[in-house]
C-alpha cells in the first residue's frame, strides 16, 4: 500500500511539474498590424514575447450590402474580411497558447479600432489592460509602453465607427443613384465629393476668368560703375498702376534720360525670418509634393516604412521617425534637448534657439501625438543614407532637416529700399543681403539670392541706362496640385491626416479627375457626377458641412458626444434627399461619340467610350464585337525608323505617355521621349525633346549634343 501511495504522489508531483513548466514556457503575445512592425518590435521585446501581425483590419462592413442596421441604432454588421480566415485562425491559436495578449496597433482611431476588432474576435475581456501604444518604434519607447498597458479607449473606437458608418451610408446611398442616372461603376463619398467639388469650382473660375491688361516699366540705373535694377512705382510718392501703353508713354514722356535722377529716400531695415515648425501629416505631404515631386500616397508609404523600422546595422531594426499621422507640432522635451546639443556641437550656440518656434494648431486638431520628427537627431541623413532606398532617404532628409531647423534661430536679412525720382516720377529698387543664415544653414525655404544694391544715400544722383516697358495680362488662378489641394482641405477642416492620400487616389481611379503636369483637371465624367451631387445632395459637396461632421467626430473621440446621435442627426435629413433624388433626378444620357472610323473586324462604326483610365475607341456593336483601340494623338512627325508611318502619342498600362509608330505592329519603333523630326548633326541619330527645369530641351539620346532650352 505504501508503495502505491508513493507512486501516486510521484505521479501527481510530475504532473504539477509539467503544468508549471508548460505555463512557464508560454510566451506573451503581441499583435500589431504589419509584419515589418512585428519584426522590429519582436527584437526589442526578446524571447519571452511573440509578436505577430493582423495585416491591418480583420473585420469590416460587408461589401455586398449596406451592412448598417438603420432601425437598430445604426448597428454595424461586421464580418471577417474575405481572405483573412487563415490570419484569424493563427491569431486565435496563438492567443490560446499565450501567457498574455497585448494589442499594439497604431496610436490613432484606426489603430484603436483594429485593436477592438481583434479583441472581439479573440473574445478578450474588455476591462483587461492589454492595449499598448507608442509614438515611436525605438527600444526605449516600446519597453516603456509595455510597463503601462491600458484598456481599449472606446471613445476612439466610437469615433472611427461613426466615420465608417457615415461613409458607408453616404457611399451606399448615393452610388446606386449614380449607377441608375449616369453609369455603372461610379462612387461617391463624403470627403472625395468635397475634393472633387473644389477642383471643379477652381476649373469654373479658370473658364470664367477674364484677363486684364497691365504694364510695368523696368529700368537699369548706374552710379559710377555700379549698375542696378529698379521698377516704376508711381508719381508724387503714390503707387500708380499702368493700365495700358498710353499710360506708359505718358510716364516716359515726363522723363529725360540725359538728365540725372535723384535718390529721394533710402530705407534700411533688418528683417528676421523664422523657421517653420516640424511637420504634421498635412505639411509633410505638401512639402514632399513641392520639393520632392512625391505623390501623396508615395509620401505616406515611405513614411510608414521609416516609422516601422529600418535595419541600420545595430542588431535590430529601428524606427527612424515618430508616428506619421498627426496634426500636432508639439515636440517632446528629450527631443528638444537632443536637437539643442546637436546644433551647439555642429553650428555653434548662436544657431540654437532658446525658445524654438511653436506652430499654431489648426482648428479641430487633436494634439494627440508629437509632430513628425527623427527618433534621434544624431542619426543624420548622411549616416542613414547607406541603409535607405532613394525615396526613403529623400523623405528622411526632408523630415530631419525640417525638425532641426525648427529648433534653430531666425535668418536675419538686411534690406534696402531706394526711391529714385525725376519730375515727380518715382522708381523703386529693393536690395537684400543675408546677415545671419540661422535655420537656413539646414533648411532653405526658397531660392532667394542676395540682391545687393550699391551704397546709395539720400541726395545722390544716378543715371538711367535703359528702360524696358512690358505688357502683361492678369493670370487665372492655378489648378490645384496635390500639395495645394491637401492644404485647402486642411484649411477647410475637411478630412483628417490619414484620409488625404486615399481620397486623392480614389478620385483619380474613378477618372473624375486626371493629373496633367502635376495639376488636377476634372474630366467630363467628374463634372457630371459633381453636378448631380451638387443639385441633389448640396450638403455632401459643401466643405463647411463636412468640416462640421469632422468636428462632431472629434467630440465623439473626446467623449463629449454619442456616436449614434451624431450619425442620426446626419442621416435623417440625408435619407430624405436620397428619396427625392431617386424620384426626381434626371437621367443623364452619356452618348457615345463617333470616332470617325469603322471596325477592322466587322465594319461597324467605332465609337469613343469612357473607361476607368480615360477614353478609348470601341466597336458600336459591343458585346457582339469586342474590338477596342487606344486613342492615339498623331504628332505628324515621320517615323525615325521606317519613314512610312508617323509618330503617335500612346499610353502605357501605367498611364505613362510614350511614342510609337502609327504602323505598329509592322514597325516597332518606340521612345519615351518625343522625336522632333530632325537628326543629330553629329551622329545622325534622331533628336528628342526632353523636359528640363525651365522648359524643354532638344537632345541626342546617343551623345552630348544639346540645343538651347525653349522657354
Amino acid at each position: 500500500m505504501a508503495t502505491k501511495t508513493n507512486q501516486t504522489t510521484t505521479k501527481k508531483t510530475t504532473t504539477k511539474r509539467r503544468k508549471r513548466t508548460t505555463t512557464k514556457n508560454k510566451k506573451k503575445l503581441v499583435i500589431v498590424e504589419s509584419p515589418s512592425k512585428a519584426k522590429t518590435i519582436g527584437k526589442y521585446l526578446g524571447r519571452t514575447y511573440k509578436v505577430v501581425a493582423s495585416l491591418g483590419h480583420v473585420r469590416d462592413l460587408p461589401k455586398s450590402r449596406m451592412g448598417v442596421e438603420i432601425d437598430n441604432n445604426y448597428k454595424p454588421d461586421y464580418i471577417s474580411i474575405r481572405g483573412k480566415g487563415d490570419v484569424i485562425k493563427e491569431l486565435r491559436r496563438d492567443a490560446k497558447n499565450a501567457k498574455a495578449v497585448y494589442l499594439a496597433s497604431d496610436p490613432d482611431r484606426e489603430g484603436e479600432a483594429i485593436a477592438w476588432h481583434v479583441s472581439n474576435l479573440l473574445k478578450m475581456d474588455d476591462s483587461e489592460k492589454n492595449r499598448v501604444t507608442f509614438n515611436e518604434i525605438t527600444k526605449d519607447a516600446v519597453k516603456e509602453a509595455f510597463k503601462e498597458p491600458r484598456t481599449i479607449n472606446m471613445d476612439l473606437v466610437d469615433a472611427q465607427q461613426a466615420r465608417r458608418v457615415l461613409d458607408r451610408l453616404v457611399g451606399y446611398s448615393i452610388s446606386p443613384i449614380l449607377w441608375k442616372k449616369v453609369k455603372k461603376g461610379l462612387s461617391a463619398g463624403r470627403v472625395q465629393s468635397v475634393a472633387l467639388n473644389l477642383i471643379i469650382q477652381r476649373e469654373k473660375e479658370i473658364r470664367n476668368f477674364k484677363p486684364e491688361e497691365y504694364w510695368t516699366i523696368d529700368a537699369e540705373f548706374a552710379k559710377g560703375k555700379d549698375h542696378f535694377q529698379a521698377s516704376f512705382y508711381g508719381e508724387n510718392g503714390k503707387k500708380m498702376p499702368l493700365a495700358n501703353n498710353e499710360a506708359v508713354q505718358k510716364v516716359l514722356g515726363k522723363l529725360d534720360r540725359k538728365k540725372p535722377f535723384n535718390i529721394d529716400k533710402v530705407e534700411r531695415k533688418e528683417r528676421r525670418r523664422l523657421p517653420q515648425p516640424p511637420f504634421t501629416t498635412s505639411t509633410l505631404q505638401q512639402d514632399a509634393n513641392r520639393r520632392l515631386k512625391f505623390r501623396t500616397r508615395k509620401t505616406m508609404m515611405a513614411a510608414q516604412q521609416l516609422y516601422e523600422g529600418i535595419n541600420i546595422g545595430e542588431g535590430a531594426a529601428v524606427g527612424l521617425i515618430t508616428y506619421m499621422r498627426t496634426d500636432s507640432t508639439r515636440i517632446a522635451g528629450i527631443a528638444k534637448h537632443e536637437a539643442s546639443q546637436y546644433i551647439h556641437d555642429q553650428y555653434g550656440a548662436e544657431y540654437a534657439a532658446t525658445k524654438p518656434v511653436k506652430g499654431k494648431l489648426p482648428e479641430g486638431a487633436q494634439d494627440a501625438h508629437e509632430a513628425i520628427r527623427p527618433t534621434s537627431v544624431f542619426r543624420t541623413p548622411a549616416k542613414m543614407k547607406q541603409y535607405l532606398t532613394p525615396d526613403q532617404y529623400k523623405l528622411y532628409n526632408l523630415i530631419w532637416c525640417r525638425f532641426v531647423a525648427s529648433q534653430m534661430t531666425a535668418e536675419v536679412i538686411d534690406t534696402m529700399t531706394v526711391t529714385i525720382s525725376q519730375n515727380n516720377v518715382n522708381f523703386r529698387a529693393n536690395g537684400s543681403k543675408v546677415k545671419f543664415a540661422g535655420f537656413t544653414k539646414v533648411y532653405k525655404r526658397g531660392q532667394d539670392k542676395d540682391n545687393i544694391l550699391p551704397n546709395l544715400e539720400v541726395g545722390d544722383q544716378v543715371t538711367m541706362i535703359s528702360d524696358d516697358p512690358s505688357q502683361h495680362f492678369t493670370q487665372p488662378p492655378a489648378r490645384y496640385t496635390e500639395a495645394a489641394l491637401v492644404k485647402t482641405l486642411e484649411e477647410n477642416g475637411v478630412g483628417r491626416p490619414s484620409t488625404y492620400a486615399p481620397t486623392l487616389d480614389t478620385i483619380q481611379r474613378r477618372y473624375y479627375v486626371r493629373l496633367v503636369s502635376r495639376h488636377f483637371e476634372p474630366t467630363e465624367l467628374g463634372e457630371i457626377v459633381n453636378d448631380l451631387i451638387e443639385k441633389n445632395f448640396p450638403e455632401i459637396a459643401n466643405a463647411n458641412f463636412t468640416a462640421d461632421v469632422e468636428g462632431d467626430l472629434d467630440k465623439i473621440e473626446e467623449g463629449q458626444k454619442d456616436w449614434v446621435k451624431v450619425v442620426d442627426a446626419f442621416y435623417k435629413p440625408f435619407a430624405k434627399e436620397v428619396s427625392t433624388a431617386e424620384e426626381k433626378a434626371e437621367k443623364i444620357e452619356m452618348r457615345d461619340e463617333l470616332a470617325g472610323e469603322n471596325c477592322d473586324i466587322c465594319g461597324a462604326p467605332m465609337v469613343i467610350k469612357m473607361g476607368h483610365y480615360g477614353k478609348f475607341i470601341a466597336c458600336s456593336r459591343f458585346p457582339a464585337c469586342r474590338n477596342t483601340k487606344a486613342i492615339v494623338k498623331d504628332t505628324g512627325i515621320p517615323c525615325p525608323k521606317c519613314g512610312k508611318g508617323t509618330v503617335v502619342e500612346r499610353k502605357s498600362k501605367r498611364n505613362r505617355v510614350f511614342y510609337g509608330c502609327s504602323r505598329y505592329p509592322d514597325c516597332d519603333f518606340v521612345s519615351w521621349d518625343k522625336p522632333v523630326g530632325r537628326n543629330c548633326p553629329k551622329d545622325g541619330h534622331f533628336l528628342v525633346e526632353k523636359k528640363v527645369k525651365g522648359g524643354k530641351q532638344v537632345v541626342c539620346p546617343n551623345g552630348d549634343y544639346k540645343e538651347e532650352v525653349q522657354k
